[in-house]
């Protein structure tokens, strides 16, 4: 049993330490948030010859990239701006887009890294397939299979984006090539520092439980001997008791002794065989008078 104490004691050790551990993580993450609770992040500059600047599936790299960004009720913003203004920002399906830019150069997002100062940003230019004439797209702002556009600023939720292929597009109000962007984006959610909390007051109920397990004094164990009257002498030997009353014995009974010799005397070995030892009475009747409950003491003299 002290074993399942001490193993259910080192489980909750280690799932209290990790829970204490992203307690403290969360903690430190929390502590970037500005005071409206909002993340906020700037890119490179994004730049390209082409006439737009396309994430593909906008969710996925989400997913790929900042995947706590998808959990809750958290809402991103993206801020776009050109060397001339605002930028056309727009969602669309990705199938829309694709046939729409088939033959304008263009650039795809491949990558998106978290890192200190501005975020990285990895480009793919597309160009139209060999032999194809370059074409100039029609005004974003003509089309009509866009999810949600605006001018300059788009946010959106994740579940907003669940169960949908949608492709974010960049580029100029009027759809002109040699594309400058500078982003920003948003980040706010609601659920980082109430985990925080929750993590912190699970981790370290769980290391008490576990300080409490594994800290449990051992009970002593009670070791009952039993044993022959005659072995008495024989187990209180090898335990190393000197006394008879250490094991609850009564005091040794005279008659049931073996008389041998007395104190301070030798005796030979050969007259040791023929010493008997005193019979030990088997009924009470047995008894002499003065150790006999069933008889009268006998009257004084």
């Amino acid at each position: 049993m002290r074993f399942v104490w001490t193993l259910a004691g080192m489980l909750l050790l280690a799932v209290g330490t990790t829970a204490l551990l992203g307690a403290a993580g969360l903690g430190l993450l929390n502590n970037h948030a500005d005071p409206g609770g909002g993340f906020t992040a700037r890119f490179e500059t994004v730049q390209t010859t082409g006439h737009a600047v396309v994430v593909t599936d906008l969710d996925g790299l989400v997913r790929q990239e900042v995947p706590f960004a998808r959990a809750g009720q958290a809402r991103l913003r993206l801020d776009a701006r050109t060397p001339d203004g605002p930028a056309f920002v727009g969602l669309a399906p990705a199938d829309e887009v694709r046939r729409w830019l088939a033959g304008a150069p263009h650039a795809v997002v491949e990558r998106m890294a978290l890192a200190r100062g501005p975020l990285p940003v990895r480009l793919a230019h597309v160009t139209p397939a060999e032999g194809g004439a370059a074409t100039v797209p029609a005004g974003p702002g003509a089309q009509t299979f866009w999810v949600r556009a605006g001018n300059g600023t788009l946010d959106w939720t994740s579940e907003e984006l669940a169960g949908q292929r949608l492709s974010l597009v960049l580029m100029r109000p009027d759809g002109g090539a040699d594309l400058s962007l500078d982003l920003h984006a948003e980040l706010r959610t609601g659920w980082i520092a109430p985990a925080a909390w929750g993590s912190l007051t699970g981790g370290v109920l769980l290391v008490v439980v576990a300080a409490l397990l594994l800290l449990r004094p051992a009970r002593p164990r009670e070791v009952v001997f039993v044993v022959e009257p005659d072995q008495v002498p024989v187990l209180a030997g090898r335990l190393g008791i000197s006394s008879l009353s250490g094991l609850g014995a009564p005091p040794p009974d005279p008659f049931a002794e073996r008389q041998l010799v007395a104190v301070g005397s030798v005796v030979p070995a050969g007259a040791r065989a023929a010493i008997a030892p005193v019979p030990r009475p088997e009924t009470l009747a047995d008894l002499p008078a003065p150790q006999h409950p069933l008889r009268p003491p006998a009257p004084p003299g």
